[in-house]
């Protein structure tokens, strides 16, 4: 099973042509839901209940349910802290940002012989990015160097000069700052490589990780109701992406010896991606009883077409040894930033739901509430990156055929459940909802990841104008791997995230 790292570990070594690696397949489809407030407050359940536009992005038959049509605001305010944990060390860092829900509007489409429908446009925040990561600690058995050097073995790589040029988003970098070295007795054209930081007494690593952007996805649903016992809808989603991250990582001396020619090295990086994707979703509503909602519903992979702009730079103090030294890839000669075109399928979902009115009536004013909940398996193993541009080379197709097996090999089939409910006073509601998305890792290396929410929020309708205001506390815990290594130990960070989100949702009805 240890050879999905050492897959990866090449994967990445390849990074001075190819910035993916298995992470971001998962970035891209392990998220929780956005919607409206009241979605949002009975935890994102809204496969079954319909009635509400955020239903677009879950389960359209729910548009069914319709009879008039809706003009949907919500605007959002996030703030999320991060508490990450290396080594023994913990350290906390956070990052507040705007945020918004689903907004757009339903139109009523007519009603002819017991059938009705109804259809939308919306957009919606389908996924944030948003995120700071710091974390510290003394490392005894492992450098970042050694990730270079380990490009170079599996590379079988013996000339320096080839190693000062070949490279130029990373291993060039580090070898001409002197982060890694020539051992000493070489010859031309038959080098062997070392590290110049001290592993044995100890590193002092810090990572410093701001993430922003996020998945804004426009949508057009319809959906028609036969006899209000059988709904059945369907959506076309437009999700635009944008990713944009940037990391230092520094690794330093743990002692405090001036003459073992070396202080400290750092690693920038900069990466941006961008694109866009074209999904379905498609859903039916079944009504066995006027208390009684079941629903189902079906994702589809969205197929991303996605660019990728990386660079980066070295910075490395040998004190008295070459001092000070900084080099970008420019300096060896590469374009920066460095570009690749690709492709990415996202794994598909399939939503099972279940909803129990209180007192059904046809006239919503007569309800008391209801309970919802749902279910939704996510194989995100299934997610694959393939070749894009025109003429890829075959070492670029056989490069993404590797980063996909790895995929396939990290990552594994969840299941997510959300459930809610809400009670009614005249034109008061008040909500409370539950969610909880499981553990998408395999867990080959410790890596173990969930979300577990709750939330509540108040709402009020009356003439034609309704306001919901909603809370969602999220807690999140994660691992983040500052480096892996084919040879030699490696360790994660671990990462406890707490999330607020509010929502208000301003809506009237057209």
């Amino acid at each position: 099973m240890k050879s999905i790292f050492f897959i990866t570990v090449i994967l990445l070594s390849a990074l001075y042509s190819f910035s993916q690696e298995p992470a971001d397949a998962l970035r891209y489809s392990w998220y929780t839901q956005g919607g409206t407030a009241r979605q949002q407050a009975i935890g994102g359940a809204m496969g079954s209940l319909g009635g509400e536009i955020s239903t677009v992005f879950v389960n359209p038959a729910g548009l069914g349910f319709y009879r008039t049509g809706d003009l949907v605001f919500t605007p959002g305010y996030s703030f999320l802290n991060n508490k990450s944990t290396y080594f023994g060390r913990s350290e906390k860092d956070k990052k507040n940002y705007l945020n918004f829900g689903t907004t757009g509007f339903v139109i009523d489409g007519g009603s002819y012989n017991k059938k009705s429908s109804a259809f939308s446009i919306a957009v919606n925040r389908s996924a944030n990015f948003g995120s700071n990561i710091l974390y510290r600690g003394q490392n005894n058995q492992s450098s970042y160097s050694q990730k270079f050097l380990e490009e170079i073995r599996n590379g079988n790589v013996t000339d320096a000069n080839a190693v000062a040029q070949n490279f130029p988003f990373g291993t060039s970098l580090a070898f001409n700052t002197y982060w890694i070295d020539t051992v000493a007795g070489g010859s031309a054209g038959n080098f062997q490589f070392k590290t110049r930081a001290p592993v044995a007494t100890g590193l002092l690593q810090q990572n410093a990780i701001q993430s922003r952007g996020g998945i804004t996805e426009i949508a057009l649903a319809g959906a028609t109701n036969y006899n209000n016992k059988f709904l059945v809808g369907g959506t076309l989603g437009i999700p635009i992406l944008y990713y944009k991250r940037e990391s230092t990582f520094i690794e330093a001396d743990a002692t405090t010896n001036p003459d073992n020619n070396f202080d400290f090295a750092s690693l920038s990086e900069n990466l941006t991606t961008t694109g866009g994707g074209i999904n379905l979703r498609a859903g039916i509503i079944y009504k066995p009883t006027d208390l009684l909602r079941l629903g189902l519903a079906i994702h589809s992979p969205t197929y991303y077409s996605l660019t990728d702009k990386y660079n980066a730079s070295v910075t490395t103090n040998t004190e008295s040894y070459k001092g000070t030294l900084t080099q970008t890839p420019s300096d060896v000669g590469a374009t920066t930033p460095a570009q690749f075109k690709y492709t990415l399928f996202t794994p598909y979902h399939i939503i099972g739901s279940a909803s129990y009115v209180l007192r059904e009536t046809q006239d919503v004013k007569n309800q008391k509430g209801f309970l919802t909940a749902d279910i939704e398996y996510v194989n995100y193993k299934f997610s694959s990156f393939h070749a894009g541009g025109d003429n890829p080379d075959q070492s670029t197709k056989d490069y993404l055929k590797s980063l996909n097996k790895a995929i396939d090999k990290a990552y594994k089939g969840a299941l997510n459940f959300r459930a809610g409910g809400e009670l009614k006073f005249t034109t008061m509601m008040v909500r409370l909802g539950v969610a909880y998305y499981s553990n998408p890792y395999k867990n080959i290396n410790g890596e173990k990841g969930n979300r577990f929410l709750l939330s509540g929020g108040l709402g009020y309708r009356n003439k034609g104008v309704f306001v919901d205001l909603t809370y969602v506390y999220t807690m999140t815990k994660d691992v983040n791997f500052p480096y892996r290594l084919q040879y030699a130990p490696f360790s994660a960070a671990n990462i406890k995230g707490n999330a607020g989100n509010v929502l208000l949702t301003l809506g009237f009805k057209i």
